[in-house]
């Protein structure tokens, strides 16, 4: 099945020992340094052994009665196979990661039952229109454009990485640092406009610009970096992360928001604009971040530093094209 075959092509270069480590039922999962030094044992088995919640009555009162009555929480998430984000288990058949572990807290402090769904992105946004979902907690960056129909509780930091192989001494902190490389990037994504900015901005300065190439596959990626075909890759935090812990055959050179210099970033639950849902997952946000419990999660999954001080709602966003 696909999702099987990319969540196996995300893992290829991992080392036939770290894959035992992933497969048990254990849960021996490691913070993720930024530099990559430190390996980790991501838990990937149909059983999770996942991070759970209490009821808060005074917070779970915020919620709409008619979703009190019903006592289940519909919420949306991508099907595409994004470790650490959403992706599926060794039995190709549950969903696991960062985003249903967070997800599944803040059900859990409003004493609701999640009913989980999986769809392609562009129905995630046609499932909260209809009011099918209630909420989508699927790695969905606030944007200016997007605050005109939806309602935003943020919960993690929207960053992007450069991803090098290992060994390598380079930095990257701004464009200078990357005039003349050979970077690779997703198209019509937010890192290529970055680093398209970023570009222009160095031939503007009179030094080179980057070479950028494209990929169909994050396999491909992967295999050009080691073989010396590109420098770089820019991509979602996230995935760079999973993936220097994972196979250990690369390391982060530097990171930045999702926003570029213009603004931070923030992944938020985007639900409806006036469900009346949004008070309450930024008081359960708060409160998960205030009992400790957010940040296991965050760290099971190699992700504490992305971690947000407080849940804000609806706050600055990535503008409008």
């Amino acid at each position: 099945m696909t999702s099987r075959r990319t969540l196996l092509a995300a893992l290829a270069a991992v080392p036939a020992t770290a894959l035992l480590s992933a497969c048990g039922d254990g849960d021996a999962q490691q913070t993720v340094g930024a530099d990559g030094k430190k390996g980790a044992g991501f838990n990937v088995s149909p059983r999770q052994h996942r991070i759970r919640g209490k009821k808060v009555d005074a917070i779970a009162a915020k919620v709409p009665e008619a979703i009190r009555r019903r006592g289940t929480l519909r919420l949306g998430g991508s099907a595409d196979a994004s470790p650490p984000l959403g992706f599926y288990a060794t039995d190709d058949k549950t969903r696991i990661g960062v985003e249903i572990d967070l997800a599944t807290l803040v059900a859990d402090t409003l004493g609701l039952k999640v009913a989980f769904e999986a769809v392609s992105w562009e129905n995630l946004f046609v499932g909260l229109d209809s009011s099918k979902f209630d909420a989508v907690f699927s790695n969905v960056t606030v944007t200016e454009e997007r605050k005109e129909k939806y309602d935003f509780a943020t919960y993690r930091l929207d960053n992007l990485a450069f991803e090098a192989k290992k060994g390598t001494s380079w930095r990257i902190k701004g464009p200078k640092d990357v005039a003349g490389k050979t970077i690779s990037v997703s198209s019509g994504t937010n890192q290529e406009k970055i680093l398209v900015d970023w570009s222009k901005e160095n031939e503007k300065a009179g030094r080179k610009p980057v070479d950028i190439k494209y990929f169909q596959k994050d396999t491909d990626y992967y295999l050009a970096l080691q073989s010396g075909r590109i420098d770089a890759y820019l991509g979602p935090h996230p995935t760079a992360a999973y993936h220097v812990a994972s196979a250990g055959q690369t390391k982060i050179v530097g990171t930045l928001s999702g926003g570029g210099d213009l603004v931070q970033g923030k992944i938020a639950a985007t639900t409806k604009k006036g469900s009346g849902l949004v008070d309450a997952y930024a008081a359960a946000i708060d409160h998960i971040i205030q009992d400790g419990s957010y940040a296991r999660v965050l760290k099971r999954w190699g992700l504490a530093s992305e971690a947000v001080k407080k849940s804000e709602i609806n706050p600055r966003g990535l503008p409008t094209s």
